[in-house]
């Protein structure tokens, strides 16, 4: 008996495969016309293409005296309607690979590498390719390689042009110079780099006041965001890799927070030692239009506002009183928008609040 598969039988199943809804050739087609795309965003260490298996990383060890692995995995959640509504995905894989390097950087770690998981009822090219355009701006943004994926088609999950995303990125960095907060202390300044708007978090509640309580449309042109709310809505969100790593080279950062889902409230605690607290300056930085017009629009109280949405600083580092302001020169040289927004202060008893907003 011949070891040859029979065609007929493999287009058979393949076609009733098809049927059922999904597109094994469309699927090789997608991955062999992002091959080029992907190879953009390739760092020293990639040893292979994809379309593997698995994905292989060589880490130059040499570098450091401990090295550490860190990793993260993020999404960007309902941000994912806007990109639908606007009919635009180019910038929503920017997205995807911000919140999760960000989420490394903020220890002090490298990003090397990344991979991303596409869900869809069914697979169209054109918004499929367009999501990697974006994966991939984001890598190399953060100088990261994208060496892999998963794109899995999943008929009857999904409505018709929905899809969903995932990330996952490994970095490295040395034991002895990761930043954990352990060396926050009273005194400390807090400085604030600034967002780029709303970033990828609190979107549940702006479709809400937007679409469903006031019936707006993202092709509407927008007074105060002197913009489109869709144009306004999908800004992508900051990657602080590369300035961060270049202010790390020459300074000590004791502690950084992503300002992500919980706000100020909720993302200041994560690294902060016993004994201390936060006190924000909540009047120390210009407040986009976007989150102005949220409150207004949805009459969201104050303090909901700075435990839902960034309010405009997307990363919060605590650094020594003497070196504020060499670090705030150094991340202005870098190109991103500074504010020095707060202080660490003693926490004198065990009920009072970590964080105090001083509007």
């Amino acid at each position: 008996m011949s070891n040859k598969p029979n065609k007929k039988m493999s287009e058979a199943k393949q076609s009733k495969y098809s049927e059922a809804g999904v597109d094994i050739d469309k699927g090789n087609e997608f991955v062999r016309g992002i091959k080029d795309i992907v190879k953009s965003t390739h760092q020293p260490g990639v040893l292979n293409d994809i379309g593997g298996f698995s994905s292989l990383f060589s880490i130059d060890t040499n570098k450091y005296k401990q090295p550490v692995l860190v990793t993260s995995t993020d999404g960007v959640g309902t941000k994912l309607d806007i990109a639908k509504r606007c009919n635009k995905h180019d910038t929503i894989g920017i997205d995807l690979v911000a919140m999760c390097v960000n989420d490394i950087i903020v220890g002090g770690a490298k990003p090397l590498c990344f991979l991303d998981y596409y869900s869809v009822g069914k697979l169209e090219l054109d918004v499929a390719t367009e999501v990697v355009k974006g994966i991939a701006e984001g890598c190399i943004q953060s100088q990261c390689s994208l060496v892999g994926g998963e794109t899995a088609e999943m008929p009857g999950l999904y409505k018709a042009g929905d899809y969903d995303l995932a990330g996952f990125v490994v970095g490295i960095g040395d034991r002895d110079k990761l930043i954990d907060g352990s060396e926050i202390k009273v005194g400390n300044k807090i400085i604030g780099l600034k967002s780029s708007g709303l970033h990828s978090n609190g979107f549940s509640l702006v479709r809400k006041i937007c679409f469903k309580d006031h019936d707006l449309s993202v092709d509407q042109y927008i007074d105060e965001l002197g913009c489109t709310l869709g144009e306004e809505l999908l800004k992508p969100t900051r990657i602080y890799v590369q300035s961060v790593l270049a202010v790390l080279r020459n300074f000590k950062l004791n502690g950084i927070v992503h300002n992500t889902g919980g706000g100020f409230i909720d993302n200041i605690p994560r690294i902060l030692p016993p004994g201390c607290k936060a006190e924000i300056n909540c009047n120390s930085w210009t407040v986009p239009p976007i989150f102005d017009f949220l409150a207004d629009k949805g009459e969201v109280p104050k303090e909901e506002m700075y435990r839902t949405f960034n309010m405009g600083i997307g990363l919060m580092i605590a650094v020594d009183d003497d070196a504020v302001d060499e670090i705030t020169h150094r991340f202005l040289a870098h190109g991103e928008d500074v504010a020095v927004i707060g202080e660490i202060t003693s926490l004198k008893s065990d009920d009072e609040e970590l964080v105090s907003l001083n509007f």
